[in-house]
């Protein structure tokens, strides 16, 4: 699921059953988020859409899968919750562009919604 293609970090998002939607996270522009993070990201990041992630409680979930190096450094893949802003997509795809988990440091506005994630 969030394993990295072409050497690049990857951004699930969750559009599933909460996340993405008016009825979870009333006044967010979703379809604006993903446009944010697939322009933002650009060649830096793959991003791809899942249907649900699982944690509806912390909707608008994205998922940040560590690239080939970064896994060689012993990165795992970081669950942020609450990525519904273009705040948090231009965090994200900054911090993908930097190089994303175990290469570069994440943006004060991910690790604020980090959390674990016990699958």
């Amino acid at each position: 699921m969030t394993e990295s293609a072409g050497g690049r970090p990857t951004l699930t998002v969750c559009r599933g059953c909460c996340c993405g939607t008016e009825r979870k996270s009333p006044g967010v522009d979703h379809a604006a988020v993903l446009s944010t993070l697939n322009a933002a990201a650009g060649e830096s990041a793959t991003v791809r859409v899942a249907d649900c992630l699982g944690p509806c409680e912390r909707a608008d979930v994205v998922v940040v899968g560590p690239s080939p190096a970064g896994r060689e450094r012993g990165a795992r893949p970081v669950w942020v919750a609450r990525a519904g802003t273009a705040h948090v997509a231009d965090a994200l795809a900054q911090w993908t562009r930097a190089g994303g988990p175990g290469i570069a440091d994440a943006p004060p506005a991910v690790m604020a919604r980090a959390f674990r994630h016990g699958r």
